[in-house]
């Protein structure tokens, strides 16, 4: 059986591997007002405001509103504006297996996030403590391009210094990680710990 290259750097998505949101009191508030769970997240990433979002044409306090303005009708009493709050402000945590796994991994080769986000990662990373955890962040709304364009993980193997093939690609998202598949890219479909643990053995020897 051939052993696995290791690669020439780790390209990592953020939400879904690293981060996490806690909206229970999203949950909370939208069973109060009689909406259906996941009505907010919804919203918040309909197709066109998802795009806006992504494409770094909104800060935090502009997508806030936007969410607000959509779930208004129906909801009085400010109840529109706590909601959009409570969701756009929710809680985080790390997952500290893959904060560990990322760190050991950097010491051997680049790792860079590669993430569809807001304007505001870089600020979010800091508050959980992880400013260091890669060498940069290519983020869609600062770049211009959004996964699965190809675009952006070209962009990321130029920063990481290596050619596409020599990357490692790990996210959260199937079509994502067909992408970077279609690019030369070593692609793990992340579901748990134990993927990035496996992808990352050859580094270890």
């Amino acid at each position: 059986m051939t052993t696995p290259l290791a690669p020439g750097a780790v390209l990592c998505d953020i939400d879904g591997v690293i981060r996490f949101f806690d909206h229970r009191e999203v949950d909370r508030l939208e069973a109060a007002a009689g909406l259906a769970a996941g009505t907010t997240f919804g919203l918040a990433f309909a197709e066109e405001l998802g795009r806006r979002l992504v494409r770094g044409e909104l800060s935090r306090p502009e997508w806030t509103a936007e969410i607000a303005g959509a779930l208004a009708p129906g909801l009085p009493d400010g109840r529109a504006e706590a909601l959009a709050a409570a969701f756009t402000g929710a809680p985080v945590r790390a997952d500290g297996e893959v904060v560990e796994l990322l760190r050991r991994a950097k010491r051997r080769v680049p790792v860079l996030l590669v993430t569809n986000a807001t304007l505001w990662p870089e600020e979010d990373l800091a508050a959980l403590g992880l400013a260091d955890l890669a060498e940069g962040v290519v983020n869609s709304a600062r770049v211009g391009a959004a996964k699965p364009d190809p675009a952006i993980y070209r962009v990321a193997a130029e920063r990481a210094g290596v050619t596409e093939r020599q990357c490692l690609f790990v996210d959260d998202s199937a079509t994502n990680v067909t992408a970077a598949g279609r690019l030369g890219m070593a692609a793990v479909h992340f579901r748990e710990p134990a993927d990035l643990a496996r992808a990352l053995a050859p580094l270890w020897g």
